[in-house]
């Protein structure tokens, strides 16, 4: 229904998911530590991001704690991508999403420029 935001979410959410996965690699010693990230962080963030449920359900203490979650920005703006409907202002979507991108690149960078724990 609303392609550009839907565009911009698609790129975006790729892009912040692509270098978190490069941080979590770069601090893994072992390829079994690759999956605590996604085992503990991801996928409680993901099942609490309003994924299955509306946040107008919750309470409004649980609402507001549900607004730390950076996964609800991005189910909300595919949500207003697809169906024109978001419980998150959808500018605010976007921008959190472009902010945790920032956020992620710099530290990304970071990492790359210390080339601490890089195996050659």
């Amino acid at each position: 229904e609303h392609f550009f935001v839907m565009l911009f979410t698609v790129l975006g959410t790729s892009v912040l998911f692509s270098l978190g996965g490069f941080i979590n690699a770069v601090y893994a010693r072992s390829f079994d530590d690759i999956s605590i990230i996604p085992s503990f962080v991801l996928t409680p963030l993901t099942y609490l991001g309003g994924v299955f449920y509306s946040l107008e359900n919750l309470s409004p203490f649980w609402q507001n704690i549900s607004l730390l979650n950076p996964i609800v920005y991005m189910v909300n703006s595919f949500r207003y991508g697809i169906l024109g409907y978001s419980d998150v202002n959808v500018w605010y979507s976007m921008g959190a999403i472009f902010f945790f991108c920032v956020i992620f690149y710099v530290i990304a960078y970071r990492l790359l420029q210390n080339g601490s724990r890089l195996r050659l």
